[in-house]
Formats: C-alpha cells, sequence, structure tokens
C-alpha cells in the first residue's frame, strides 16, 4: 500500500502554510495530505493575478490584511480562521493520477465523495460545488511526475469579507456573472460540525493509503532544502 504522510496544522498563517507546501512539493519526494485551519485573515492571489483588477484597494486601504501571491495559479480567494484548507502532493506513478489538471480533479472527487455526502456535490470547472453555488476553490501545480492540489472549503464566511475581492474579469462560466454572496455556499449549513470534514478525510484516505502523521518540527531540515520560493507577501 502506497504511504500517505500527514501533517496536521492549527492557526497556521496562509503564507506559511504555502511556503510548507512549496518546500514539500520541490524538495521532498513523499506523497503528503496537509490540513490547516484558524488560519488569520488574508487575501491569497494566483501567481499570475493582478491586485489591481482583483483586490478592491479601497477597502483594502481602510481595513488592511496581508496580501500573499502563492506560486500556483488559479483565482483571488479571501481566508480567515473560517477557511478550512487541505492540500494533496503526489507522485503521479505512485498515485496513478497523471500530471493533468482534470484527472487530478476526477481524483479529488472521487475522495471527496464519501467526505461531502451531499447529492449535488460535484466538480463545475475547478471548483467543488453544490449544485451551482461553490464551496470549494482550487489551485494546482505539475512539476515532472508530481503535483500538487490545494483547496479553500468555506466552513463558514463573513459577508464583509468578500468587499475586499472585485468581481474577477474571468470567471467560470457557471457563475453566471453573480457577485460573491449569490455564487457561495457554505459549508456549515450541509454539515453538522467543522472537524466532520477531516475525520472523514482521514477514515477515506485511511481505506486508499498507509498513513504516516507528521510533526510540523519534523519538516523543518525539508524547508531548509535548496528550493524554488515563488511565494511571496506584497
Amino acid at each position: 500500500m502506497v504511504t500517505l504522510h500527514i501533517l496536521q496544522l492549527k492557526s497556521c498563517p496562509v503564507f506559511q502554510q504555502l511556503q510548507i507546501e512549496e518546500a514539500l512539493l520541490r524538495a521532498d519526494e513523499r506523497n503528503w495530505c496537509l490540513v490547516n485551519e484558524g488560519s488569520p485573515s488574508a487575501i491569497v492571489m494566483g501567481i499570475s493575478g493582478k491586485p489591481e483588477l482583483l483586490i478592491n484597494e479601497e477597502h483594502l486601504a481602510h481595513k488592511p490584511v496581508p496580501v500573499i501571491r502563492r506560486f500556483s495559479g488559479g483565482g483571488t480567494v479571501f481566508v480567515d480562521e473560517q477557511t478550512q484548507f487541505i492540500t494533496l502532493i503526489g507522485n503521479s506513478e505512485q498515485l496513478q493520477v497523471p500530471c493533468c489538471p482534470q484527472k487530478i480533479l476526477q481524483w479529488t472527487h472521487s475522495l471527496y465523495l464519501p467526505v461531502f455526502q451531499h447529492p449535488q456535490f460535484q466538480v463545475k470547472e475547478n471548483d467543488y460545488v453544490f449544485g451551482d453555488r461553490k464551496f470549494g476553490g482550487n489551485a494546482q501545480y505539475m512539476r515532472k511526475n508530481r503535483w500538487l492540489h490545494h483547496s479553500s472549503l468555506l466552513w463558514d464566511f463573513h459577508p464583509e469579507n468578500m468587499n475586499y475581492l472585485k468581481i474577477p474579469p474571468r470567471m467560470p462560466e457557471y457563475r453566471q456573472k453573480r457577485g460573491h454572496i449569490e455564487f457561495l455556499c457554505r459549508l456549515r449549513d450541509h454539515m453538522a460540525a467543522r472537524d466532520e470534514i477531516v475525520k472523514k478525510l482521514l477514515k477515506e484516505l485511511k481505506c486508499r493509503f498507509h498513513l504516516v502523521e507528521v510533526q510540523l518540527h519534523e519538516i523543518d531540515e525539508v524547508k531548509k532544502l535548496p528550493h524554488r520560493k515563488a511565494t511571496e507577501k506584497l
């Protein structure tokens, strides 16, 4: 059985989380699942995102939060303590999941089916949705025979925080130009308790892999290894 290493974080700032992910992707060869909750508020952009097109700079100046450019693609999100982060990093040959965005999404969809247990759970374009409302945004990175898929899942969100984000110039077709509030939904409205997400995920992973729990201090040496570091604060 293939080994999957588990790193569980609490209240880890998303900037630090992304630095860890980048190190595990680029400087390590193991398969990983990283979970994090309780991150302080921040705006996270894809590597090619342009702040002037995606962020309400007037609102940001009034109520500043960190703005982070991650090393992967994808859209712009506001994250806080109500965001559940889950990241999967794998070797395509070991996991038998090719370095192809749609193949990865097909695999993660099957992984999450028993986690969310909702009749309308599906992948639409690059998003996790119930029906036509998004609760999870995803971004991916692929290198050689190794890929990363990270997700920001909305357990809850404060509507006023959506004021940090402009309506993006490019959006999924299924969004149909809806505003943030009309487009999004909350997992808390569909699950009894937040800790169910990780409990059910670990249960499903245990059926597929040999799981090895890892503590944060154990990856310090990986972080010190030479590797490209594209995650940055703006």
